[in-house]
């Protein structure tokens, strides 16, 4: 955005977010002397409330209801409202598929050695499926691409949106960066095995990832319970555990 002159000195950066691009964002504005305001739906988790604050972003909850498209639509309001705001938008902005596509999607398949034989991604933007499957797809066009969404809200699957605790997956709506004619299958993932999974990976691989990650390897799992012995499946675990431990008291 500096480069292309689209945000100017002192402006004040407005986003929705589900915490953890918000988070990025945050540490940005802080390093480069802009201000920060992130909206977010109210049932995120308390942690991720607490360390945008830390990075002194101003934060702003929206009704659960509303779900993520709620957090946008206060975002864009805000951003109409106050002068010299900036809003990336992560869920229409080409850079975020883009940069998945240049860096993401080649770091697997050099890691690899291309041997893949399906990529599994939960869907907020659908910046990392598609950018990830853009790379994959030139090289191994055979590779099979699963998105993940909350069963609270499939709205991929064709159902209706709802509110969900796997922050930073099920938007609600179809996002404007994701690109559908990528992906070969849709699997929805409860919230109790997203985080009976993200529990599991902590306690038992020493893996301390987020709810969106336990979504992941949810559906990695049965995709490979799916495959031929030798065959590959790639996920990707986003987020970090320390976000998440007060959600043991939704899920005991």
């Amino acid at each position: 955005a500096e480069k292309r002159g689209v945000i100017s000195e002192d402006a004040n950066i407005v986003e929705p977010t589900a915490g953890n691009t918000g988070t990025a964002q945050a540490i940005v504005a802080k390093a480069r002397g802009y201000g920060a305001v992130l909206t977010m739906p109210e049932n995120v988790s308390s942690e991720k409330c607490d360390l945008l604050k830390a990075f002194g972003a101003e934060l702003i909850l929206t009704p659960e209801a509303d779900g993520m498209a709620g957090a946008i639509w206060e975002a864009e309001a805000i951003a109409r409202r106050t002068e010299n705001s900036f809003m990336p938008n992560q869920f229409v902005n080409p850079a975020n598929p883009a940069v998945h596509r240049q860096t993401t999607g080649p770091e697997i398949l050099a890691q690899t050695q291309e041997n893949i034989h399906a990529f599994v991604a939960g869907v907020g933007t659908g910046g990392t499926i598609t950018g990830v499957a853009q790379a994959m797809k030139t090289r191994l066009p055979d590779a099979r691409i699963v998105a993940v969404e909350p069963a609270a809200s499939p709205v991929l699957s064709g159902g209706k949106p709802g509110p969900t605790r796997i922050d930073g997956l099920g938007a609600g709506f179809l996002p404007d960066v994701l690109d559908m004619s990528l992906v070969d299958e849709v699997i929805t993932v409860s919230e109790e095995d997203a985080y009976a999974m993200m529990r599991f990976l902590g306690e038992e691989e020493g893996l301390l990832v987020g709810m969106s990650s336990g979504a992941n390897a949810v559906a990695a799992s049965r995709v490979a319970s799916r495959m031929e012995p030798g065959q590959r499946v790639v996920t990707i675990l986003a987020d970090t555990g320390d976000r998440y431990f007060s959600l043991a008291e939704h899920f005991g």
